[in-house]
Order: C-alpha cells, then structure tokens, then sequence
C-alpha cells in the first residue's frame, strides 16, 4: 500500500470519530453485507439495553435520592475551598467531561476526568477500575486531599445543616454527637448513592451515526440528520472491518470496558489496572464489604475477578466514543 493511500484511510478513520456526536454532509450510500449490518446494529444507540440495576446501592432508582444527588453534585460546599464541586470536572455537556488534559481540584490530578454519560451501565469505574460501584466512585473525589477534600464527618455536618429533610426522608435520622465512626461512614455512603442515583440518570442521546445507521438498518436513505461525508463512510468501513476497532470500541457506548495496554505516553509512573486490583479488593466500600446493600452472591464481579496482575501492568479502560469528537485532549492523562 502507499503512502498515501494509507494515509487515506487514516484519514477515514479520523473522521468517523468525528461523527459520533457531531454534525456533518450528505454522501453516496453504501452497501453493507449482513455481518457489517449486524455489528452496525451493535453500535447503534437504539441496542443499548435497560440501564442495569445496582445491588449494592437499595437506592439508585429513587426518584428522592436522584434529586438530592442532584442538588449535591453541584454544591460547592462539598469541598474544602468552597469552590469545587462534582460538577466542576463533570460540567453538562460534551458528556459531563471537563475536556481538560487532566483534571484539577485542589491539586492537579494525573488523569483526566472521565465523561459521566452513560457510566452506569459500567462495571469497573475510573480509567483503572478501582470501584466496583458508582456510589463508591462519587465518594473517592469528595475526600480526595488533592479534589474536593472533604473529610467524612464535615460531608456529614453539610448534609445535616443543609439537606437532612431531604436525607431523612430516604434514609432516616442522620447520626446524632458524638457520632461513631461506622455512622458517619454510613450516612457519607449514603451521600454517594445519592450521588450515584443522579448520574445514573446521565444518559447518552442519539448522534449523527445513530441516524445513519437507523436509516441503513432499515433500508432507506438517512436525512438531514444521518447523512455522512464520503470520507466518513471509508472511517466507518474501516472501523467495523480491517481496523479491528470494534475489539475495544464495541457496543452502543463504543466501549467494551475492559483494561489495555495501549503504551501510550503516561504523565506520571502508573501501573493502572494492575495496582487497581489490590485496592478494590481490600477497599471497605466495595459490593462485598459492610456498606453494600448487595447479598454476597450477587457481587459477580467482584468476587470473579481476576487476580492476576501480570497482564494489566498500565492498563487502562477503553474509554466511550461516544461524543469523542468534542472532548479533546485524549487518552488516561490527555
């Protein structure tokens, strides 16, 4: 192959990135064979199934929880300054991503945040997987000395002095002084399946690609709305074929959730998901410990994990697709 003609079809992969979520020009329709039809369908927003129910969290699909999450992942008194909160690395829009190399709160952070859209249909959260859960993953940043810097007891305190009807009326009476350690933690846990009963309604919405393919599944040409460039539709033959890029970006979200070795520069000395492993397996907030609402059993995950660490030394997660296209820099530290 030549030069150039490689340098073509690098092109088209570019730009097939920059249809999922964008906007873009009519071209030629193309015909696709029934196994190309079929992983079409896979992407596509309309296969991605129910949102799964969380066992460890007895909370995330209530309504009164959602909207005290809500009012919490925006409040800025959930950190040390006054001045952050959930929010601030997770803004509406673009995915809930900051579109920051790496994020920053009191301190500097050497990943970058991950967009929220979509995230609970995840197993494993951060770009290592070190939660088992989207409330655990919620309470990491808030007392985080170089995020949000909260200690548990003063998230506690601001729930009690600005939140508790809300509170106690999904999870009864807030811990009364002096309050035991275990309490405290339970009513912090608390905050974080609330946290999580929010971002569990952050969902994606359609693009540009879901349209093209609705049309194409159906046989029928795409409007205004599905249409793609000539240079689009060479990405899109190359992303479901000889690129192999459905391995890693599969399904709806364009993701498959594993961890990988890509060998891309890191800003810092990481070991990834590798390092992850013992820290979700020993962390008290994990679906096996004593704040999960979840029965033994159906902590799948977690207790078939693979221990072995010897092939995700810096591995990272594949990230979603899903709106790439306006969330640049990329990559685990942008």
């Amino acid at each position: 192959m030549t030069v150039r003609a490689r340098g073509m079809r690098m092109l088209g992969a570019v730009a097939l990135l920059s249809m999922i979520g964008t906007n873009g020009v009519a071209a030629s329709e193309p015909a696709y064979s029934p196994s190309e039809l079929r992983i079409l369908r896979s992407l596509w927003l309309g296969s991605l199934p129910p949102l799964p129910d969380d066992p460890s969290n007895a909370y995330d699909t209530d309504p009164r929880a959602a909207r005290l999450g809500r009012a919490l992942f925006s409040d800025v008194r959930l950190s040390q300054n006054g001045a952050l909160s959930c929010a601030t690395c997770h803004p509406p829009g673009g995915g809930f991503q900051d579109r920051k190399p790496v994020a920053e709160g009191l301190g500097r952070l050497p990943r970058r945040s991950m967009p929220l859209a979509g995230v609970a249909y995840n197993t494993w959260f951060f770009w290592d997987g070190r939660k088992d859960s989207l409330w655990a993953q919620a309470l990491t940043p808030i007392e985080n000395p170089i995020e949000l810097g909260m200690p548990r007891d003063g998230v506690v305190a601001l729930v009690a002095a600005h939140y508790r009807s809300e509170y106690e009326a999904i999870f009864g009476p807030l811990p009364a002084e002096p309050r035991a350690e275990s309490a405290t933690t339970r009513a912090f846990v608390n905050v974080g399946k609330s946290i999580a009963a929010f971002v569990r309604t952050i969902a994606p919405t359609p693009a540009r690609f879901d349209h093209y393919v609705e049309a194409a599944l159906a046989g029928t040409k795409p409007d205004a709305a599905g249409t793609m460039t000539a240079t689009e539709l060479r990405g899109l033959r190359l992303f479901i074929g000889r690129a192999h890029c459905t391995n890693c970006h599969a399904g709806p979200l364009f993701t498959n959730g594993e961890f990988h070795f890509t060998r891309v520069p890191q800003v810092a000395t990481e070991h990834g998901r590798s390092d992850a492993i013992a820290l979700l397996r020993g962390d008290e907030l994990n679906c096996l410990g004593p704040y999960s609402d979840a029965r033994p059993d159906a902590c799948t995950a977690l207790r078939f994990m693979d221990p072995d660490t010897r092939d995700t030394l810096q591995a990272f997660k594949t990230p979603s697709l899903r709106n790439v296209a306006v969330r640049a820099p990329y990559m685990n530290a942008g």
